[in-house]
């Protein structure tokens, strides 16, 4: 029964999922299709949409794979990351840089030929902030944090313009400072989750330097409250009905007291809490948006 458990863990496929992050990345999928959705015609090309999705999702999975090339001596020594394939061994560096290339090549030739060039530089702008800043920051710098929300925040964007939406209006700009500021209280609570296995790699996130957890916790309730004002910007700029900014507020608030409880006592019990709510929040507010669009 063990090794049956072992081998299913090991499989080709599950260490080709775990390169590409695929649950992670299934986020990034649904924010690029909320963005296109948001910008298109009543009457859209589904396979203009589908090929957004895609090339957005293959264009992420390259970059995570060819983050844990470049991050495989701090994973092997992180609890939750030493079991990824290029960390542990089963998979080489140059298997995950080949299947990285052919992710990035293919996603990146969708969005250019089917949905627009726009998106395809989008996406280019995504992973070189995300590989050449972001990955080496994370090493010296607890601002890897903010820094590493930028790529994070840019795919609804990618939808937005393989629509044929245009980066000159404010739209798509709430739409990447929802995700800007999301971002930060999800990634907080996941630092502090697992800050000891942070420090044990030397990486400087803030939980690790900030040891008491006082900066980390006003932090999450800062930028959690920070979310409430900028959801509203969709509402604002009239391409969003009232319904959408009531649920909104209604979700930014539940959000927001999940933040100051973290806030008032550091536990890892309302971290964890803090990050189910994250997870649970997003989805539902592009739900809501997409409900709402004018």
């Amino acid at each position: 029964m063990t090794s049956v458990s072992i081998a299913r863990s090991h499989s080709k496929l599950d260490d080709l999922l775990q390169l590409v992050k695929i649950r992670l990345n299934s986020l990034v999928v649904v924010t690029a299709a909320g963005g296109y959705y948001m910008a298109a015609p009543t009457v859209f090309d589904p396979m203009v949409l589908v090929a957004t999705c895609l090339g957005t999702g293959l264009v992420a999975g390259g970059a995570a794979a060819l983050n844990q090339v470049r991050e495989r001596d701090i994973d092997q020594q992180m609890d939750r990351t030493k079991d990824r394939p290029v960390a542990s061994g089963r998979m080489t560096s140059g298997e995950a840089i080949a299947i990285a290339g052919v992710a990035t090549a293919v996603g990146f030739a969708m969005l250019w030929l089917v949905a627009s060039m726009t998106a395809a530089l989008v996406a280019v702008a995504t992973l070189v902030i995300y590989l050449v800043i972001y990955t080496p920051m994370k090493r010296f710098s607890s601002l890897s944090t903010v820094v590493g929300a930028i790529p994070g925040a840019l795919p609804p964007v990618i939808g937005w313009t393989a629509a044929g939406g245009t980066l000159a209006s404010a739209a798509p700009w709430s739409l990447f400072l929802i995700m800007f500021v999301w971002q930060l209280p999800h990634f907080l609570a996941i630092a502090w989750l697992y800050r000891e296995d942070y420090a044990r790699a030397g990486m400087p996130m803030l939980p690790v330097i900030d040891r008491d957890g006082v900066l980390t916790g006003g932090q999450a309730a800062l930028w959690a409250a920070t979310l409430v004002p900028v959801t509203l910007l969709p509402y604002l700029l009239r391409f969003t009905t009232g319904t959408y900014a009531i649920a909104a507020l209604v979700l930014g608030i539940a959000f927001l007291v999940v933040a100051v409880r973290f806030m008032l006592r550091r536990t890892d019990e309302r971290a964890r809490a803090l990050f189910y709510g994250s997870i649970t929040y997003l989805p539902l507010l592009f739900g809501f948006m997409g409900a709402g669009r004018v």
